[in-house]
């Protein structure tokens, strides 16, 4: 943590500026190290609890609020990781990360109104992706943690260090480790618009019970992951394999309530899929695709990860 002398005579209140103005970004970073949005809001919550209760000389001698807050975040990320693994060890089914809808503008990782280099906006859009969170998810909490500060938020190691608890090099070697496994994450070279058509058609299909049109649009060796979070009815083990999805799928539209209804929405920036019953979004699906063929289906109805869905 950086300081200055004196009792900053002549700034602004922190606390109207600099200090708030972190928030957005503090949520992004937080989002991406958890994967859970309720649980980034609380970490960014306890990082300004901590800020305030400082006095006012104590916030006058830190020299970068933001760096402070990133700091203190990022360490409470850390902290959160490490119980989040014994957590997930009882949950119910597999847990995949908290699905985003596309107004989430505000989790991009930059303040409002700020110039974002293209490279960056390729980086930070990337690491939104629920394909890139889930990879993520294997990693060790240390690697996660240096990997998106340097690789996503691109703060220099000497400052990653400080904040993970080792040395330059050894956070240079975290991150180099997260970055061979997230390689296979990476959004496929198809364009949006072609992904798009993909989702629209495997809708299409499903709604129509065609299960040729199914197995014609998933990969062989695709696999379906959903997470219920035995709050919701799904299945509890992955699928594996192309005609078995879509024989569940099948069997799925055969059993869909009359008032269920699909729709196409985005999905941590990725096209997408959404049921809705009664009003309320109750699953979200989100894909990975390469080409014309879908590798991988995310189906999230735990209730409690729909929350940002509530408002659509």
């Amino acid at each position: 943590m950086t300081t200055r002398s004196g009792q900053g005579r002549g700034r602004t209140d922190p606390g109207l500026d600099a200090i708030m103005s972190e928030r957005r970004r503090l949520i992004g970073l937080a989002y991406r190290l958890l994967g859970s949005l309720a649980e980034a809001e609380d970490a960014v919550q306890e990082t300004y609890t901590r800020w305030y209760a400082m006095s006012r000389q104590q916030q006058d001698a830190i020299e970068s609020p933001g760096a402070w807050l990133t700091t203190v975040a990022s360490r409470i990320c850390l902290n959160l990781l490490g119980s989040a693994r014994a957590r997930r060890e009882t949950y119910v089914g597999d847990w995949i990360p908290e699905p985003l809808p596309e107004r989430t503008g505000w989790i991009s990782g930059r303040p409002d109104g700020a110039p974002a280099d293209p490279a960056d906006r390729v980086t930070l859009d990337e690491s939104l992706s629920l394909a890139f969170l889930v990879v993520l998810e294997s990693m060790t909490p240390a690697e996660r943690v240096a990997f998106i500060l340097h690789d996503v938020f691109r703060h220099p190691f000497a400052e990653v260090a400080e904040i993970v608890g080792r040395s330059p090099a050894a956070c240079r070697q975290l991150a180099s480790s997260a970055r061979r496994r997230i390689r296979v994450a990476r959004p496929s070279a198809t364009p949006t618009a072609q992904r798009a058509g993909v989702v629209r058609a495997f809708m299409q299909a499903w709604e129509a019970k065609d299960i040729d049109a199914l197995v014609r649009l998933l990969d062989p060796d695709a696999k379906a992951t959903a997470d219920g979070g035995g709050l919701a009815i799904t299945f509890l083990e992955p699928i594996e394999g192309g005609e078995q999805i879509a024989r569940a799928w099948i069997e799925l539209a055969r059993h869909r309530p009359d008032d269920m209804t699909f729709h196409e929405r985005t999905v941590n920036g990725q096209p997408g899929l959404v049921a809705q019953q009664n009003g309320a979004i109750v699953t979200v699906f989100a894909f990975q695709i390469e080409g014309d063929r879908i590798q991988r289906i995310w189906v999230v109805r735990n209730p409690d990860k729909l929350r940002p869905w509530t408002a659509d």
